[in-house]
């Protein structure tokens, strides 16, 4: 049996987390404010907590996958949260994303009560987690994150260290940058596939190896095609990081006029009741102007 492990958060990325965390033996405590999640992972083996400080009980690692940073600041901090009960010299490993600032804060004030603090932002969504195939980019001391890069070889292929606290969520909204102009793209590219008459289906294999050849365009496009929207990355959450990048960029002066453009294609889908739904439902937008 593995290290016990707890994981605040067991929404739709925390359950994928959480559920290969049990495939590869280890020992985990749930807790959510939403128990019907927290039973989702009960189901095949992870204990229930009553709060984020129960779960950290005799847990060596914590895990945290939560929306926001005022979420983590309240799971960690607050009353109940994960500072409460956690021993000396415990992990606590960040895959939520927020912003490099408040990653920061976040970790010197973990570094106060002798916890250490890596963020760990990830790539692949629920799908990637539950095969053990994440992209993961830390930020943290060396110390730190090669204890927790042994630790998430069991979620990951590809986990790099990037620098200190801060530098693994500046390197996710990079690569949220990426994908959300991807996303946009992919989505209107099918859209004049399937208006010019071609299977959009088909097109990820025609392109295969070439240069407009990505992991996105392979996933998204049959999904965009067969409206395939089952959830593994809500779009109210490519808002929140696509706002973030841009804080970012003001902050360095670095003009990122196409990235504003997809934010607010994004923001539209959100204010349009889209925001709790997988990034495929991004081809709506362009199914309802065909």
């Amino acid at each position: 049996m593995s290290k016990k492990v707890a994981l605040i958060g067991a929404g739709v990325m925390g359950h994928a987390i959480g559920t290969r965390l049990l495939a590869t033996d280890h020992e985990l405590a749930v807790f959510d404010l939403d128990s019907e999640k927290v039973q989702a992972l009960v189901k095949p083996g992870a204990g229930a907590a009553t709060s984020a400080a129960d779960a950290v009980s005799d847990a060596e690692v914590v895990i945290l996958s939560l929306n926001n940073a005022s979420i983590v600041d309240e799971a960690v901090f607050g009353v109940g949260g994960v500072a409460e009960a956690a021993a000396s010299d415990t992990l606590i490993i960040d895959m939520s994303s927020i912003t490099p600032e408040a990653t920061r804060e976040f970790a010197s004030r973990a570094a106060d009560k002798a916890l250490h603090w890596v963020d760990s932002p990830l790539s692949g969504g629920a799908p990637k987690a539950l095969t053990g195939s994440l992209t993961l980019m830390l930020g943290g001391s060396h110390v730190a994150a090669t204890r927790a890069q042994k630790f998430l070889m069991a979620l990951s292929e590809n986990c790099t260290h990037m620098g200190p606290s801060g530098a693994g969520q500046t390197t996710k909204l990079i690569n949220q940058v990426l994908c959300g102009l991807g996303f946009v793209a992919i989505a209107e590219a099918t859209k004049l596939a399937q208006d010019a008459g071609v299977d959009a289906a088909k097109i990820p294999a025609a392109l295969k190896g070439g240069r407009a050849d990505s992991a996105l365009l392979q996933e998204y496009m049959p999904r965009y095609a067969n409206k395939d929207y089952v959830p593994t990355g809500r779009i109210d959450n490519m808002v929140k990081d696509l706002d973030a990048a841009q804080a970012l960029a003001r902050s360095t002066g670095t003009a990122m006029p196409l990235t504003a453009l997809c934010a607010e294609l994004h923001r539209y889908m959100t204010t349009a009741g889209y925001g709790a739904e997988d990034q495929a439902m991004m081809m709506e937008y362009w199914q309802t102007r065909g």
